[in-house]
Formats: C-alpha cells, sequence, structure tokens
C-alpha cells in the first residue's frame, strides 16, 4: 500500500495529505487488483491489528463475512490467488480472535456459505489456511505461538471438530458426482486434519466406504488415495491399525486395485504405490508394537498381514515407472529389517527375498532415454533413485550376504561372458552391482580378499573376470567411468594377483582412460588414476619410468596464447602432478636418482614460470594479463602438489629434493613483486610457502623475510587474513628460531592490520565489517600463537608504547567487540601474559596494567547485554576470561582477592555477601568450580 497516503488516515494530518488518501482509496474501489492490496497489507500487518479499537476489529469481522456473503451472488467468481489471500487473513483472523472474540467462527462461515460451491470452496481454502498456520511443520513458530496453536486445536476439538466433519462428509456426498474440484479440494482437507482429531470422526464406515467409492471415480482416485494415506498414517493402538489396514485391504483388492498390471495411469499408481508403502509400514510398526508389549499372537497376525502384501510390494517395486516404484522402496526396506531379525526364514521369505534382489539388480539399470552427455533434472532424479536402491541392497546384504553375493556373481558372470553384443545399459549395471558389493559386504581396510575363503574367491574371481574380458574397451562412457571407479574399489585385488598391474595401467594411460575422447572421463581418471598408484606405491616400482614418460605430454603447461585446447583441465592436471611425485617419492631409486627425477619433473615449470612472468609485466590487456596470471598460478599448485608425496618417512631431505624445490622458490617468489594481478599471484605463491615450511623446514626460512615484505605491500583485510596464518605456522613451528624475524617485523604486521582496521566503511557495508571482523581475528589469533610459543620477549622487545597499544588492543577485543570467538582469543592471551608477566619479577608497570584493565575486562565484557550466555561460543569465552581471574590470583596471590574485595567489587556495587561468595569461589583449587560458578554470577547480575 502507498505509505505516504496512510498517513492521511491520522486525524492530526493536514488537509494536504487527507487529500491524498481519499483520492488513493478511491482508486483503490474501482481497482481489479484492490482486494490483493488490501488482503496482503492486513496479511502483513496483523501486528497492528490489536493497536484497533474493538469497534474496529468487529468491522473488519463484518468486512470479511459479508464479502463472503457477496461472493455468492457475484456473476464470475473471484481469481485464484485473491481467493487464496482472502483465505488468509481469515486464517491469520481466526488465530488471532478465536480463543477471544470470535469462538462462533466456523458456525459464522458455514452459516454464509452452505452447500453454495462458491462458498464451498472458500470455506476449504480457509481450512486450509488455517491448518497452515496451526500444523504446518515447514513454518517456524515462536514457543509462544506453538502454545497458542496447541490450546487451540485442543478448543476446536471440544467445541466444533464434529461439525467441520459433518460438513466435509455434506460437501462429499453433494459434489463427488458433479463438482470434481471441489471435491477433491475437501479430501485434501480431511487428509491434512486428520492427523490431529480424533480418527474415528473419519475411520468410520460412512466415511471409508465413500472414500473407497471416490478411488473408483477417475477424477477422484488421486486424492483419495492421499486421504486414505493420511488416514492409515495416524497414530494409534497397534491391534486397531492393523484392523483398519486389512479391512482397507480387502475392499481394494477385491475391487481390482491389487491387479497392477491391468492399471495404464502412471500418475495414480504413483500415489497408490505410496498409500501401499503407507499401509505396509503401519503394519510394520504394529507389528514392532506387539512384539515389544510380549503379545506373541497378534505379533503373529500382524507378520501374516504384511506378508500377504509382498506380491504386491514387489509388482509396484519392479514397475518400469521409477517414481511408482520409489515410493514403495520404504515398506521394502522395512519388511527386509523384519526378515533380519527372524531367526529363520521359510521358503516364502527366502523367495521374496531373492525376488526383491532381482527387482533391485532390474531397476538400477539405467534406460535408453538417460542423457550422459548433458545430466538434467531427470538423471538427477535416477541417480537419487540408485541411492535407495543402493539402501536395499545393502539392507539385502544384511538378511541374506551369500544369496546376494552368489546373484551378483551369476548377473556378472554372464554379462560379461558376452559383453561385446550386451547393451551398455546391462555391462554398466553388472559392473555397477560388483562396485555396490564391497559397501554391501563391509570389511576392514578393504581386506575384501582375505578373511572368508568363499566370499574372497568369488571377488577375486569377478575381478579377474573384468579386468581380463576386455571389456575396459566398451565403448559407452557409463561402462568405462563403472570400470575404473571399481578397479580403484578394488585396489588389493591387485596386491593378491599383481600380474594384473600392467593391463589396468595401460587402461588409465590410453584412450580407455586419460586419452578418452569424453572430457567428463578425462576427469574422473585423472582423479582414480591418482589414487590407484597411492594406494599400490609397492607395486609400482617396475612401471616408474614407463608412467613417468606416457604422462609426460599430460603435464604441459597450457600458456593462454598457445590455442591448443589440453586433453585435461588445470585441476585435472593437479592429480597427475600428485602422481608423478608419488611415484618418484614412493620408488626405491637412490636419492640422486630421485632428485633427478624431481628436478625433469618440476623445470619444465620453472622455465615457462620465469617467461610468462616476464610477459605478464609486458601486458596491457587485463583480460591477457588474468589469464597470464592464471597460468603462473597453476605452475605454482602444480609444484606444490607434488610436495603432497613427501611424509616423515620419506622428507625432501632423505630424497635429495631439497636443492629442487629451493630453486622453485628462489623462481616463484619474484611474482610477489609483480604490481599485476596481485590477489592470484600472492595466493598461489603464499600456498606455496605453506608447503615448503612444512618439506623444507629451516632451509626456507632465509626467503621469508623478503617475502613477507612483499606480501605486506598495498594491503587489503583480505591479503592480510591470508598472510597472517604464514606467519603463525612459521612461529609455530619454529618458535626461538624467528624470534629476531618477528621482532622485526611484528611492528610493520601490526601497523599494515591498525590501517584496515581503521579505514572508513560505510555504516551498512556488511562484507567490509565481516572482512574487518575476521581481520581482528587474525590478529588476535596471530598475538596468541606469539604468546602461546613462548615468545613473548617478541612483544616485550618493541619499546614500552608499542607493548601498551598492544595490550590495549587486546583488552578492547575481550570487551568491545560482540564476536565471541576474538574474546576468547583474547583472555586466553590475557591469561598467557599474567601467566608470563604477572609475577613479582614481571615488566614495571604490568601489575597495575593487570588491575587497571585485566581484571576489569573479565567483569565488563560478560555484563554487556551483548554476551549472551545461552550461546556456546559464548560460554568458551566466559570459560577462558574464568582461567584468566584464576591465573591472575595464581600470580598475585591475597593481594588480588584483597583488590577484589575492598576495591573493585564494590565499585560495581556488589553486595558485601556476593563479594564474599565471588572470592571464595576464586580461591577454589578447582578450576572447574569457579568456571561454573563464575557462570551463575553473570546470570544473576544481568538484567
Amino acid at each position: 500500500m502507498d505509505e505516504q497516503a496512510l498517513l492521511g488516515l491520522n486525524p492530526n494530518a493536514d488537509s494536504d495529505f487527507r487529500q491524498r488518501a481519499l483520492a488513493y482509496f478511491e482508486q483503490l474501489k474501482i481497482s481489479p487488483d484492490a482486494w490483493q492490496v488490501c488482503a496482503e497489507a492486513l496479511a502483513q500487518r496483523t501486528y497492528r491489528y490489536s493497536e484497533l479499537t474493538t469497534v474496529q476489529q468487529q468491522l473488519i469481522r463484518e468486512t470479511l463475512i459479508s464479502w463472503l456473503q457477496a461472493q455468492m451472488l457475484n456473476p464470475q467468481p473471484e481469481k485464484t490467488f485473491i481467493r487464496n489471500k482472502a483465505a488468509q487473513v481469515f486464517a491469520l483472523l481466526f488465530v488471532t480472535e478465536y480463543l477471544t472474540k470470535w469462538p462462533k467462527f466456523f458456525f459464522d462461515i458455514l452459516s454464509v456459505v452452505d452447500l453454495n460451491p462458491r462458498g464451498v470452496d472458500l470455506y476449504l481454502r480457509i481450512l486450509m489456511a488455517i491448518d497452515s498456520e496451526l500444523v504446518d511443520r515447514d513454518v517456524v513458530h515462536t514457543s509462544e505461538e506453538a502454545r497458542r496453536n496447541t490450546l487451540i486445536k485442543d478448543t476446536m476439538r471440544e467445541q466444533c471438530i464434529p461439525n467441520l466433519v459433518e460438513s466435509w462428509y455434506q460437501i462429499l456426498q453433494s459434489y463427488q458426482y458433479t463438482n470434481s474440484e471441489v471435491t477433491c479440494q475437501c479430501l485434501e482437507v480431511v487428509g491434512a486434519y486428520v492427523s490431529w482429531i480424533d480418527l474415528s470422526l473419519i475411520a468410520n464406515d460412512r466415511f471409508i466406504n465413500m472414500l473407497l467409492g471416490h478411488m473408483s471415480i477417475e477424477v477422484l482416485r488421486e486424492e483419495a488415495c492421499d486421504c486414505l494415506f493420511e488416514v492409515v498414517n495416524k497414530g494409534m493402538d497397534p491391534v486397531d491399525k492393523m484392523k483398519l489396514v486389512e479391512s482397507l485391504c480387502q475392499v481394494l483388492q477385491s475391487a481390482g486395485f491389487f491387479s497392477i498390471d491391468q492399471e495404464e495411469d502412471v500418475d495414480f499408481l504413483a500415489r497408490f504405490s505410496k498409500l501401499v508403502n503407507g499401509m505396509g509400514q503401519s503394519l510394520i510398526v504394529s507389528w514392532s508394537k506387539l512384539i515389544k508389549n510380549g503379545d506373541i499372537k497378534n505379533a503373529q497376525e500382524a507378520l501374516q498381514a504384511i506378508e500377504t502384501k509382498v506380491a504386491l510390494m514387489l509388482q509396484l517395486l519392479i514397475h518400469e515407472d521409477d517414481d511408482i516404484s520409489s515410493n514403495i522402496i520404504g515398506f521394502c526396506y522395512d519388511y527386509l529389517h523384519i526378515l533380519k531379525q527372524l531367526t529363520v526364514l521359510s521358503d516364502q521369505q527366502k523367495a521374496n527375498v531373492e525376488a526383491i534382489m532381482l527387482a533391485v539388480m532390474k531397476k538400477l539399470t539405467y534406460d535408453e532415454e538417460y542423457n550422459f552427455e548433458n545430466e538434467g533434472e531427470d538423471e538427477a532424479m535416477f541417480v537419487e533413485y540408485r541411492k535407495q536402491l543402493k539402501l536395499l541392497l545393502d539392507r539385502l546384504a544384511q538378511v541374506s550376504p551369500e544369496l546376494l553375493l552368489a546373484s551378483v556373481r551369476r548377473v556378472f558372470s554372464s554379462t560379461l561372458q558376452n559383453w561385446q553384443t550386451t547393451r551398455f545399459m546391462e555391462v554398466e549395471v553388472a559392473i555397477r552391482l560388483l562396485y555396490m558389493l564391497a559397501e554391501a559386504l563391509p570389511v576392514s581396510h578393504g581386506a575384501h580378499f582375505s578373511g572368508d575363503v568363499s566370499k574372497a574367491s568369488a571377488l577375486q574371481d569377478m575381478m579377474r573376470t573384468l579386468v581380463t574380458s576386455g571389456v575396459s574397451s566398451y565403448q559407452h562412457t557409463s561402462v568405462t567411468l563403472e570400470f575404473f571407479e571399481t578397479i580403484v574399489r578394488y585396489e588389493k585385488f591387485f596386491t593378491v594377483e599383481p600380474q594384473h598391474i600392467p593391463c589396468v595401467l595401460m587402461a588409465f594411460l590410453d584412450h580407455r582412460g586419460l586419452r578418452h575422447s569424453s572430457a567428463k572421463v578425462r576427469s574422473r581418471t585423472a582423479y582414480l588414476f591418482s589414487r590407484f598408484v597411492k594406494s599400490l606405491n609397492k607395486q609400482m616400482n617396475p612401471f616408474i619410468e614407463d608412467i613417468l614418460n606416457r604422462i609426460q605430454d599430460l603435464l604441459e603447461l597450457s600458456p593462454p596464447e598457445n590455442g591448443h585446447q589440453s586433453l585435461l583441465s588445470s585441476d585435472d592436471q593437479l592429480f597427475i602432478y600428485e602422481t608423478a611425485g608419488v611415484l618418484i617419492v614412493n620408488s626405491e631409486y637412490p636419492a640422486e636418482r630421485k632428485q633427478a627425477l624431481m628436478r625433469n619433473l618440476l623445470t619444465p615449470l620453472m622455465e615457462k614460470f620465469k617467461i610468462l612472468l616476464e610477459k605478464l609485466m609486458l601486458a596491457q590487456d587485463e583480460e591477457r594479463q588474468t589469464s597470464l596470471a592464471d597460468c603462473l598460478n597453476h605452475a605454482v599448485g602444480f609444484a606444490s602438489r607434488t610436495s603432497k608425496a613427501f611424509s616423515n618417512k620419506q622428507t625432501v631431505k632423505q630424497c635429495g629434493c631439497s636443492e629442487v624445490y629451493l630453486d622453485c622458490l628462489q623462481t616463484f617468489l619474484p611474482a610477489l613483486s609483480c604490481p599485476l594481478q596481485k590477489d592470484i599471484l600472492r595466493s598461489g605463491v603464499r600456498t606455496f610457502l605453506h608447503r615448503m615450511i612444512i618439506c623444507l623446514e629451516e632451509e626456507v626460512l632465509p626467503f621469508i623475510p623478503s617475502a613477507s615484505e612483499h606480501m605486506l605491500k598495498d594491503c587489503e583485510a583480505k591479503d592480510l587474513q591470508e598472510f597472517i596464518p604464514l606467519i603463525n605456522q612459521i612461529t609455530a613451528k619454529f618458535k626461538i628460531q624467528v624470534s629476531p624475524f618477528l621482532q622485526q617485523m611484528f611492528m610493520p604486521l601490526l601497523h599494515a592490520i591498525f590501517e584496515v582496521l581503521l579505514r572508513p566503511a560505510e555504516e551498512n557495508d556488511q562484507s567490509a565489517a565481516l572482512e574487518k571482523q575476521m581481520l581482528r581475528r587474525s590478529y588476535f589469533a596471530f598475538l596468541q600463537t606469539v604468546t602461546g610459543s613462548g615468545m613473548s620477549e617478541v612483544i616485550a622487545n618493541q619499546g614500552a608504547e608499542n607493548v601498551e597499544r598492544v595490550l590495549v588492543t587486546v583488552i578492547q577485543g575481550a570487551v568491545e567487540y560482540p564476536d565471541p570467538i576474538a574474546q576468547k582469543t583474547c583472555f586466553i592471551i590475557l591469561s598467557k601474559l599474567v601467566e608470563l608477566w604477572g609475577g613479582k619479577d614481571g615488566p614495571v608497570g604490568f601489575a597495575d596494567f593487570v588491575y587497571k584493565h585485566i581484571v576489569p575486562a573479565c567483569f565488563l565484557a560478560p555484563l554487556k547485554q551483548t554476551f549472551d550466555l545461552a550461546d556456546a561460543q559464548t560460554v568458551l569465552a566466559l570459560s577462558e576470561c574464568a582461567v584468566t581471574l584464576k591465573t591472575i590470583h595464581l600470580k598475585r596471590g591475597p593481594e588480588c582477592v584483597q583488590y577484589l574485595q575492598q576495591e573493585y567489587l564494590p565499585s560495581l556495587q556488589v553486595a558485601p555477601e556476593i563479594i564474599q561468595e565471588f572470592c571464595q569461589a576464586l580461591q577454589q583449587p578447582d578450576a572447574k568450580v569457579f568456571k561454573n560458578y563464575l557462570k551463575v554470577f553473570f546470570q544473576r547480575a544481568k538484567p
């Protein structure tokens, strides 16, 4: 609505505003959209409704009823969206007024609408809107609203639900053959309300017979199905539920609904499948309850009832339409869970298990329409459906692992015998089943080929068939991908039969894998190849040089100007570089040979890097600059990735590769002084430095000062945020070794941080505020690392003025910023500094600082309104605050207690008995006691 025009409604508004308001409402009267505007305004502004006078509220009620009466007489019905909006307004008014001022809400509406079709339509829409307000679990309600809604439902059950149910019956009876739209709406209402009203009002002969009758009327049966599903889903006594389901099933069966093959309407069958699923699961819940209660006789009946539904369940599970099949999976899964609990299975139950297994195998198969090159919504739905089937397969394995293994082996062997003449989807599913067995028949650490002899030999036999059958040459991407996925899933097979490694390596390296015509296959194979080589590194030694030669062209850095499309993306190349690194590092070659191979791998990158960096310095066009910077970044990333191959057992030094990586460092560091594309270049070099700190250890230290100097130039918040973890890593790793460097760069780093934090930003610029918050956290994390690594002298040697400035920022961080993560860090820093400097021999003036600033911070921070003691992070901050106070007491002794008792706590107007209590808690030897007390202390202190 026009906010300016609404000002004219104020009794004190001037004449101009009043004129504008009158004109606006006159225009609104003749506008066809007026009702929508008013309804939206009312719906959005219910919070103002309570401010109206009783007379005004009565007027609104009367206006709505008048509008409802008018709908009976209008020659044309209102548009659907207006009817929905009006229903929403009625519902909002209902939840506000029903318990107090409008207890006859439904009777008033029913007296107006009677059985008029337009009136009934609106009445049913209002009921759905009310259900949405009261029951809809997608709507988040406050605890107050939830209490109100419960009270409304209780009152409705007492006062009007039987009348509403009667009205539904009359509507269904009146319109079932003449107005399918209204009938379907009414069935939807019944389905919605049945979950929270007395079921006997619906689950009785007259209602159920009518609903079953609707099952035979084509335009009603889908909605009738859904309605029956809600009835069946309602919680009730297990024996009663069993009787209800059984009576429904008898009628449905005798009416021919169980003859699935006669039915062509897949939409109806999808709903029917959901209904059968509901009935099956309800019977299973009843069985579980009866077993738990020890009622064996009725439990046996329930099991018998479940068994008689299995044939129908199987028909629906195997149905060619995946929606129909998907809707019955829950029943199927739960049925298998019952069988898992039985000690002995009957022949029929064993046959059922086998039938479910065959159905799952069939339904896992792709259909002809599946688009592998451009996967859309349908394909995504099939992938999800396959995940459901996988859960069934896993459950089948729990019921009868031997049967599953034998069935898969049979399908796999017969398919792979004739793979050349078999359709791709059948070949894919045969390999897929072998792949799925790995999770369905779990073992620890992939040891599928040891332990249980019959299982191991069956899997070994299938894997041997997979690698020797030639199926890796099948001309379909789905088969190729499944082949490689299965090879890697069962990599332990190759430790048992290593003779197959060469042919599998060739598959990875030729047109079947890394050189496949499909980019998708090449990309996935790059990752799988890296996993394969890593897991079998001991078996790789005879093939290392051959593999390195064959992947040479895949390692080439593709500069932006050469125009040719490389086989692998840069992300895929990362895996190839990592694989090359793993092969070299884990080889049995002497250190000199490893060094030579690593140099062969990395020298082309370094040479390309130098050339590309020169080109970047001269590039004018921004697009070209970006593509060159990306390429440089890839080169650094590739070199970085090779270093992942090293470990504690195989260090860079032991492999003789330190020199190669130091050369890389010298090659890459000049990129930090490049004025163009700083973000991209700095990010790559920074990551490389992180890796080198781990790999080269102290050999990296000479490079750190100049790298840091470059990275601190022209800094933004994000640059600093990413640079600080690098300094933290160096500090934590090398400690005293880097003390001179840290002392030298400490204040320049702090100046850069403060300069960014003090930059003005727009008040509502949330991203700038978040960046500053993250930078503040990084700054405090840096101070925590310095103090926690025993390097407090780095701070102490910065001169008294700078030391005080740093300490004041920590106090501010603890108290002033409502960020519990930063506050926690600040208290950790303060307690560490008190521990180091707070004794009698601490720096001059620090004891004063403790009493003037640190002690007050421990009280001022938790007393702030923003310090939310219900928040988990804030409680952790309070815990560190407690540690700080305990540390002060530990270092200063009775003097600290005296200061709190006689000076500080009285200044906060704390009562003498509470002061006494506080000091006693502080002096408790158990720190946990004081932490718990402190939380209670501040909970009491806050209003």
